[in-house]
């Protein structure tokens, strides 16, 4: 009986200790990606991984100058007291859902997420670099457009308007 009682409190501290561990353990920077950044995908189809520009991602208490972020998380690596935001950032490219459009880039959808603040919900948006004949949101510098279209996939808010593209 006292074995089995004995047995019973080294199992249950062992497994606490491991998780005690894994809590501890400081979320720096990582190799694998997020499950959210694993795959792209918006109403057109999946992209995959290496498409997107997952593959050069890494979490950062920082956004360096260049890249934009994908996904945030709290937490105590960061210094400071208390939980602070990291970031999942990734160099901008065609395709990626980012939480900021970065220069040179236009979007052309948005959604409400949950991914890029760790206190609520904020846009996030689906990143294309600019070219003829591109459905986008926003004009980018070097382009007018040659049509325009009413939509709901500039805002999460309510009715956009959406420009067809051409370099000049």
């Amino acid at each position: 009986m006292i074995r089995s009682r004995l047995r019973t409190l080294l199992l249950g501290s062992g497994s606490a200790a491991v998780m005690l561990a894994a809590a501890l353990v400081p979320t720096t920077a990582s190799a694998s990606t997020p499950p959210t950044e694993r795959s792209a995908a918006d109403s057109r189809g999946s992209i995959t991984q290496a498409e997107s520009g997952a593959l050069a991602g890494f979490w950062s208490c920082s956004i360096p100058p260049g890249y934009t972020y994908s996904d945030t998380q709290s937490t105590l690596s960061c210094g400071g007291t208390g939980f602070q935001t990291q970031y999942f950032v990734q160099p901008p490219s065609d395709s990626l859902w980012a939480c900021t459009i970065p220069s040179g880039y236009t979007y052309s959808s948005v959604q409400n997420s949950l991914d890029c603040s760790v206190s609520g919900f904020r846009a996030k948006y689906f990143l294309r670099a600019p070219s003829t004949g591109l459905w986008a949101c926003t004009i980018p510098s070097g382009f007018t457009y040659t049509n325009t279209q009413s939509t709901l996939d500039c805002s999460v808010s309510g009715f956009r308007t959406k420009y067809f593209l051409r370099a000049y």
